[in-house]
């Protein structure tokens, strides 16, 4: 079987990110869902706009987002749309907070390891594919954010999320969310994840952004600071082998500062949900990485 290809390139800028993403030869028809990360509010290392502006207008997409599960400036609708005003989103793009309107759309798990369905935004059926567009970094419960995150509690609604972190109890409470066994909550996330790619048929692709990196996700309002130097950008088409090369590339990595993250990833079991997500079928932890200048 031919290896997944990851393209990589440690040019960090806006206009590299198309230029990963021209190499893939692949073309998102129809209505095409950006799916980014908002950065919650007081986050100082999420993504910014303007850093995503040249490939969102190259794809003509909707930049899309769900409610959190937690207290926050995201948990509600309201919050969330001023929120993404306020970071600037909504001054550049057409955005969508996929779950502002109820009921969820469920999608089924049939060979799910520990979920068998998933809850998303009901706006999730209104696109024909999606660009995931991730900035790869820690993670205070998963060990680590990248494209696997993003289709997992990225896209599921804050029901869904929740649903997802108390490892399939119907209303858990917020509470629940942290007594569940964590192997159990990483298959949950793989379980999910794989829903989307598996709805998408195919209409997918995917962007891992190596830069502030710290251990803490963008979801944190008070987040640590960066602990590892820049890596670069990298692009695939498999979900499974650009998060496999991302952890790969810190474990390569030279600066001392590695160790930090890699403890936050390794606590948390962090690469688990990646070899869920490889026995799932979704795709490969074999890969050829293709360096570009």
């Amino acid at each position: 079987m031919e290896k997944a290809k990851v393209y990589f390139t440690k040019d960090i800028k806006p206009e590299n990110i198309v230029k990963l993403f021209k190499m893939l030869g692949k073309d998102l028809t129809g209505k095409v869902a950006i799916k980014v990360h908002s950065g919650e509010e007081g986050n100082q290392n999420y993504l910014k706009p303007e850093f995503m502006k040249p490939m969102v207008d190259y794809i003509k997409g909707t930049v899309v987002e769900c409610n959190t599960a937690y207290e926050g400036a995201r948990d509600t609708t309201e919050k969330h749309k001023k929120l993404m005003e306020n970071h600037g989103w909504s001054k550049y793009f057409n955005v969508d907070i996929m779950d502002e309107e109820g009921p969820d759309a469920i999608l089924e798990i049939p060979n799910g390891k520990v979920i068998k369905k998933n809850y998303v935004g009901k706006n999730l059926e209104n696109y024909d594919s999606m660009l995931v567009l991730s900035h790869f970094k820690g993670h205070p419960m998963g060990g680590y954010g990248g494209a696997l995150k993003q289709l997992s509690i990225g896209i599921a609604s804050s029901k869904g999320k929740r649903y997802i972190h108390c490892v399939g109890k119907e209303n858990g409470s917020y509470e629940d969310m942290f007594k569940v066994e964590q192997t159990k909550f990483l298959e949950a996330m793989a379980d999910s994840a794989s829903s989307v790619v598996n709805y998408f048929k195919g209409n997918i692709a995917y962007i891992n952004v190596m830069c502030n990196m710290s251990v803490d996700c963008d979801c944190c309002n008070v987040a640590e600071d960066p602990c590892i130097k820049d890596i670069g950008i990298l692009a695939s088409l498999d979900p499974v082998a650009i998060d496999q090369a991302c952890i790969d590339l810190v474990i390569k990595s030279d600066d001392p500062g590695k160790e930090h993250l890699l403890e936050r990833i390794n606590s948390r079991q962090g690469t688990h949900t990646i070899d869920v997500a490889e026995e799932l079928g979704i795709g490969s932890k074999e890969y050829e990485l293709i360096e570009v200048e």
